[in-house]
């Protein structure tokens, strides 16, 4: 029997407060937060041991701003407050729902949001989401109404009494904001920074580690927002206007498998003249299965893409040279941020370096390295669980697995810790043999730049004449720096030389 869905007794009167978890971050405190673990993406993950030359920039709750988006009744959304900020909120409005969103590691600091919710708004109804709905017993880890796992809008429209069916409203939000590059706030012109895009959630791939594609029902299922080009582009359009942009970061997880959607936004931006950038995530699979000619056009301006590792034998990698497809996007000026996991199950002491060394040979504009990790609700968690390896959180606190410290489990080769320096041994030598990202991204827009300057299509050679404007003053001057910076080092300054001869050249 299926229990009925709950539905709030004042409908779309009710005030509803959505939040964030609270800060402050990136230190070790009782809440569960720590100092290894920021909160921005690329210095934490990507670019965490390149120094001054790290791109830092911090981003919205984009979920909370598209939930808000879909409820009708009147809802305030509290952005990564800090503690006292949220308890100011708490104790100053009444409010009748308060829903949190968080991802596991941050549980500590939901427990302590649930507490003070039951302190000061007892009457109000909790909505916990996000990845944290993906952890076993979360109900009785924290004081909470309902936990929300999969869709939120859905739920929070039947949960309101609105239409679970009604078009998605998409928020028009940017992607990002406080940029710095060589510690050197970027002041961004209006539409310089891209719009955040929403067409899909979850990932039909399935990998055996992913928690979006867990969250939303894993391998071979996903939730469109948009089924069609037609829709897409609307929305695209919508932000467009509002925000005077002409670039988007589509946040979704394999944008280009929903091939049919693509290719007629692909139609739609040539019959209107749309000389967008669209920054993407994609399976390399599906990368290969598309013309060059045709990515261009749809201003396929970056991608972040999976590598995994030389023998991993995940499907959405079976039969692509990985090395030559990064190596061919970058020809026409899109940048490649690969993705690559340090643990597999055949990873040991003796060939991590081998490991590491074909990884960094991509030679990507940027490089991700993630231990392998069994997140909860993933099919890896389930193998591990099944066989006893995981941890219990009293010897591994559930703060801890995020990615980029250590194992939450006994690996079957690695073991004592080993996993945290092999972690930043592969930042590092990323790092020292292909140079600052900063160095490779100028790199590729330049490559892009010189091929598509002079073609016929004035849509294209629009975007490319305004993706390296940069080049003409401050990447230029950030190169400079750089070669300054690098004399001593041969290998990195030969490189530098080289591509600034180039940008002396071009301009």
């Amino acid at each position: 029997m299926v229990s009925a869905h709950p539905v709030h007794t004042l409908g779309i009167r009710a005030r509803i407060l959505l939040s964030s978890v609270f800060g402050p971050y990136a230190q070790d405190d009782e809440h569960g937060s720590r100092k290894i673990n920021p909160m921005e993406l690329y210095q934490n993950q990507v670019t965490r041991v390149q120094g001054a030359f790290s791109l830092r920039m911090f981003h919205r709750s984009f979920n909370l701003l598209l939930l808000q988006s879909n409820i009708d009744a009147p809802c305030t959304v509290l952005d990564f407050p800090s503690l006292d900020r949220f308890i100011r909120e708490i104790r100053s409005k009444t409010y009748d729902v308060i829903g949190v969103s968080a991802i596991i590691p941050n549980v500590g600091k939901v427990q302590k949001m649930c507490e003070l919710i039951r302190q000061y708004q007892p009457n109000a109804t909790i909505v916990i989401g996000g990845h944290i709905a993906n952890k076993g017993g979360i109900h009785e880890t924290i004081d909470a109404d309902h936990i929300v796992k999969g869709d939120g809008i859905r739920w929070f429209r039947k949960f309101m009494g609105q239409d679970e069916n009604a078009p998605v409203k998409h928020p028009a939000v940017y992607s990002g904001f406080g940029t710095r590059i060589m510690g050197i706030p970027v002041k961004d012109k209006p539409g310089d920074t891209a719009a955040i895009l929403i067409p899909s959630v979850g990932c039909p791939m399935g990998c055996n580690f992913c928690s979006t594609s867990a969250l939303f029902g894993g391998k071979g299922k996903f939730i469109n927002f948009y089924e069609s080009g037609d829709e897409l582009f609307s929305v695209m359009c919508g932000l467009e206007k509002k925000l005077g942009i002409r670039s988007f970061f589509v946040l979704d997880e394999n944008f280009l498998f929903h091939r049919k959607r693509a290719l007629r936004l692909l139609e739609l931006m040539e019959e209107k003249n749309k000389s967008w950038a669209m920054m993407v995530f994609s399976s390399a699979r599906v990368l290969q299965s598309y013309k060059t000619e045709q990515l261009v056009r749809l201003g396929v301006s970056w991608v972040w893409m999976g590598l995994e590792g030389e023998s991993s034998q995940y499907k959405k990698l079976s039969g692509v040279d990985t090395r030559s497809l990064v190596k061919h996007l970058q020809s026409h000026g899109i940048r490649v941020l690969g993705s690559s996991i340090i643990g597999l199950e055949e990873h040991t002491p003796e060939n991590i370096d081998q490991i590491i060394d074909y990884a960094i040979s991509h030679d990507t504009d940027f490089h991700q390295f993630m231990l392998y990790t069994p997140n909860p609700g993933t099919p890896l968690y389930e193998k591990h669980r099944k066989d006893g390896s995981l941890y219990p959180e009293s010897e591994f606190p559930v703060a801890d697995a995020h990615g980029q410290y250590r194992f939450s489990y006994r690996h079957k080769h690695i073991h004592d810790g080993q996993e945290e320096q092999f972690l930043i041994n592969a930042f590092q030598r990323d790092f020292d043999v292909n140079g600052p990202s900063l160095v490779r991204l100028i790199r590729t827009i330049l490559k892009g730049w010189l091929r598509y300057k002079d073609h016929p299509d004035a849509c294209i050679r629009e975007r490319f004449e305004w993706e390296v404007a940069p080049l003409r003053s401050t990447y230029a001057a950030a190169l400079w720096a750089m070669r300054k910076l690098y004399q001593g080092n041969e290998h990195i300054t030969k490189k530098e030389d080289r591509l600034l001869r180039d940008v002396y050249l071009a301009f």
